[in-house]
């Protein structure tokens, strides 16, 4: 029997948790998904996510949320994440930090294994191990304890999610990229059953800089002057993809989301 997976775009601020409450449990009912992983690394401001923030998402229907380098931004975060196993930091930190970075879930009777990584091209405040080798060495370690493995993989570059995907096609059901917050057109099944997209998108505002208001982005390039990105609810959607996994651990389909949400300014409820 096969499976469906949701998987969100990176929530970005309130804005993005505003959309997660009123929408999300009509998008899971229509769409007929079976598990929810999304990425958190925004959701508090943008930057990081706090333990509040994390606990809201799951409350609201999450069943697994993925971060990347900003996984310890929030002081908070660093010892929660050791006590709560439906959050996952990259699997490529190193191994004694807080927290896991694959686990594997009960979907109805199948056993799916979640891998998140974070890659290593253009995040000069890390300096993780390399992920391809990561990801072999954990493939091997969960392989027979898991009827589906599937990989969330933030990274900054198109280049290294899918050549990430290339390397994991067969080996795993889905390798979903994450990080640019920009739904990409590129979302497809390869040659060996694997499910790829470069990136899922964004949870918050379509009509954004990727997630922020324009303005102040804008200025910020032009001026070279440091300033605080600024949440906006403008066009607020769920971006993503669900992946459809049969039996026998391999991706039968793979459709994008851009799920509008209704909302009216001033009646925020976050």
């Amino acid at each position: 029997m096969s499976i469906r997976i949701l998987f969100l775009g990176e929530t970005v601020g309130r804005p993005g948790i505003e959309a997660l409450k009123k929408a999300l449990k009509d998008l899971k009912e229509e769409a007929k998904v079976d598990f929810v992983v999304a990425n958190g690394e925004g959701a508090t401001g943008g930057f990081g996510i706090g333990k509040n923030h994390a606990l809201q998402l799951l409350n609201l229907g999450i069943n697994v949320i993925t971060t990347g380098e900003k996984t310890y931004y929030k002081k908070e975060m660093v010892e929660h994440i050791a006590t709560n196993s439906r959050i996952l930091r990259p699997a490529n930190y190193p191994a004694k930090n807080p927290g896991r970075g694959f686990r594997v879930f009960k979907v109805g009777e199948t056993r799916v294994a979640i891998i998140t990584l974070l890659g290593n091209s253009d995040f000069p405040r890390t300096h993780l191990a390399n992920p391809f080798i990561a990801v072999s060495s954990i493939i091997e370690k969960i392989k027979s304890d898991s009827d589906a493995i599937v990989v969330q993989f933030h990274a900054s570059t198109t280049a290294e999610k899918q050549t990430m995907a290339a390397y994991l096609d067969g080996k795993v059901a889905a390798v979903i990229g994450t990080h640019s917050k920009i739904l990409t057109a590129d979302a497809k099944i390869l040659e060996h059953k694997t499910a790829m997209i470069t990136d899922n998108g964004r949870c918050g505002s379509a009509l954004s800089v990727g997630g922020f208001e324009s303005k102040t982005e804008i200025e910020r390039f032009i001026t070279q002057v440091p300033s605080r990105s600024l949440e906006v609810y403008d066009n607020l959607e769920l971006q993503g993809v669900i992946v459809e996994i049969d039996e026998f651990g391999k991706a039968q389909n793979i459709e994008t989301i851009r799920h509008p949400v209704a909302y009216e300014k001033g009646l925020k409820s976050s």
